[in-house]
């Protein structure tokens, strides 16, 4: 992996660490606000925030894109959002997702066949660049162009001249986040700063409940060697965009699958962020990582991704410097658990 660095360009190796937040909703009756996420966020020692902003089109195949009434946050809130972190301290990546409203097993924004593509394409740079000026309004260090819209990645033409107009409105580093299945097929890394991939790579065959770490740590070596040599064809530093394991039994075998019944099991989400650690902490081509996803109550009957109050958090805290909940020093590697 070393030569294969030193042929990177350095002046983009900046660490790009952080938290990806939704702000689907606030509840403060449950202590659930979006200023206690950013300051929790700040205390755990993320240097940056994904603020993740979505509009929605109603099917695959429509070419109307708009903001959505529940699914979409309003602008004075993300706003509120960013300047929250930028006062503590982080810098911000806002990153824009398609949000599919009317889904099917298999349709989702990664298997778009708009019934216009040129009208998809219209709406698809208003809601971009809607977002590269709010995103340059708030000076935010970075902004995603789009997230796993593998069918329409074919497009080159049209994404680079949607990425000229982002760049004429804004001077900040740019990405694109692939699906962690398809970024091979993209066509225009070339005129990015930054590759993008989401890391819901599956860790355990189906069917293999609490598989051990040094199994999961296996599987991210793999994924680890395949990546590194795919980095050298695009000579561009890797942030994995995505990286979260809802905590149920077999978030391994479908980290993507928020959805199912499974019982909670915090320990096998902990297993699967260790393993991250272990393979990808001295990972010189990894420019940062930003786990998924920050919003939600947390503690131990949460089902979803969030780490914050389970044993995942632990690692988390590692990643960032060192546990500020044992008082270790910062640097040294946690105690690896089977």
């Amino acid at each position: 992996m070393t030569a294969l660095w030193l042929g990177l360009s350095l002046a983009l190796v900046v660490p790009v660490d952080g938290v990806a937040l939704t702000p689907h909703y606030e509840h403060r009756a449950e202590g659930l606000t979006f200023d206690g996420l950013v300051d929790d966020a700040a205390a755990a020692g993320a240097p940056t925030l994904s603020v993740v902003v979505q509009w929605s089109q109603p099917h695959i195949t429509s070419h109307e894109i708009e903001p959505h009434p529940i699914h979409s946050q309003r602008d004075d809130v993300v706003r509120r959002i960013i300047r929250r972190a930028r006062a503590r301290g982080m810098a911000v990546l806002v990153f824009p997702i398609l949000w599919v409203e009317h889904r099917a097993p298999g349709a989702w924004r990664g298997t778009l066949a708009p019934d216009d593509r040129a009208a998809w394409w219209r709406a698809y740079r208003r809601f971009i660049l809607h977002y590269a000026e709010l995103a340059a309004e708030e000076r935010a260090a970075l902004l995603s162009v789009g997230s796993e819209l593998s069918s329409m990645e074919r497009d080159a033409a049209a994404w680079r001249a949607l990425i000229a107009d982002v760049r004429a409105r804004y001077s900040g580093r740019l990405l694109y986040s692939a699906n962690w299945d398809h970024y091979a097929w993209v066509p225009f890394w070339d005129a990015l700063d930054l590759v993008g991939i989401t890391g819901y790579y599956r860790l355990a065959e189906v069917g293999r409940f609490d598989p051990p770490v040094a199994d999961l740590v296996a599987r991210w070596a793999l994924i680890r060697e395949h990546l590194g040599l795919w980095l050298q064809t695009v000579d561009r530093p890797l942030v994995i965009t995505e990286l979260g394991y809802p905590s149920v039994d077999g978030a391994a075998q479908a980290p993507w699958d928020y959805t199912g019944a499974q019982p909670v099991d915090l320990e096998e989400q902990r297993r699967c962020f260790q393993a991250f650690y272990e393979v990808w902490a001295d990972a010189p081509e990894l420019a940062g990582v930003f786990f998924w996803n920050w919003w939600g109550p947390g503690g131990p009957t949460d089902r979803w991704y969030t780490p914050r109050g389970k044993p995942a958090m632990h690692v988390v805290d590692w990643w960032y410097g060192g546990s500020r909940r044992d008082g270790s020093a910062p640097g040294r590697r946690p105690e690896t658990q089977r």
